[in-house]
C-alpha cells in the first residue's frame, strides 16, 4: 500500500484522519495562501487545497497526498484565521446572530490520480454578548481557526444549528475523503 501523507499541521485534521483507519504521516505545507478575488469561493478553496497538496506531492510522488483548506464566508466576505485577538473579536461580532457558510476543499494527489473537490455546510450562530465573546477569547481557541471559532470546542455553545456535514465545518469531510481513498486503494 502507498504511503499516505496529510499535508497539514492541523491537530483536528490529524485526529479526523485517524477515523479512516489508514496509516499516515503528516508534513506541514507552508505555502503562502494567496486569495484570488476573481475566483468563486468554491474554486478558491479547491485551489488552495490543491496548492497545499502539490507543495508536498512534488517531493513525494510515490505517496498519496491529501491537502485541505477551509473558508468561512459571510455576506460574501471571507473570514480566515484571525491575525490577532482584535480581529478574532471582530469576526465573532460579525458572526453573532447570523448564518454563514463553511467550505472545505480537499485535494488528493498520487501518481496517475488527482481529485479535488469541496464540501459546504451552513452554520447559524446565536446572538453573542460582549461578555460571552470576552470569555471565549480567554480560551485562546479562536486564534487558530478560520472564522475565529471551533465548533468542536468551546465555540459549540454558540451554534444554533447546522445544515450539512459537521466534519466539513471542522475542516475534514470524513465520509467524502474516505470514499475517494477507497477508490485509490482499489487501483
Amino acid at each position: 500500500m502507498k504511503n499516505i501523507i496529510l499535508a497539514t499541521s492541523s491537530p483536528r485534521r490529524k485526529e479526523l484522519m485517524k477515523l479512516l483507519e489508514y496509516d499516515f504521516e503528516t508534513i506541514s505545507s507552508d505555502i503562502e495562501e494567496v486569495i484570488d478575488p476573481k475566483l468563486e469561493f468554491e474554486d478558491l478553496v479547491m485551489n488552495l487545497s490543491f496548492q497545499k497538496a502539490y507543495s508536498i506531492f512534488k517531493n513525494h510522488k510515490d505517496s498519496i497526498v491529501l491537502g485541505f483548506d477551509t473558508l468561512v464566508v459571510i455576506d460574501n466576505k471571507i473570514l480566515g484565521k484571525p491575525k490577532d485577538e482584535e480581529e478574532a473579536r471582530l469576526f465573532l461580532k460579525i458572526l453573532s446572530g447570523k448564518t454563514h457558510q463553511v467550505l472545505t476543499g480537499c485535494s488528493i494527489l498520487t501518481k496517475g490520480y488527482s481529485k479535488t473537490f469541496y464540501s459546504k455546510a451552513t452554520v447559524s450562530f446565536l446572538k453573542l454578548t460582549e461578555d460571552e465573546i470576552t470569555k471565549y477569547m480567554a480560551t485562546k481557541e479562536p486564534l487558530d481557526k478560520a472564522g475565529a471559532y471551533g465548533i468542536q470546542g468551546y465555540g459549540a455553545k454558540f451554534v444554533k444549528g447546522i445544515n450539512g456535514d459537521y466534519y466539513t465545518i471542522m475542516g475534514f469531510p470524513v465520509a467524502m475523503v474516505y470514499q475517494e481513498l477507497k477508490k485509490i486503494m482499489k487501483q
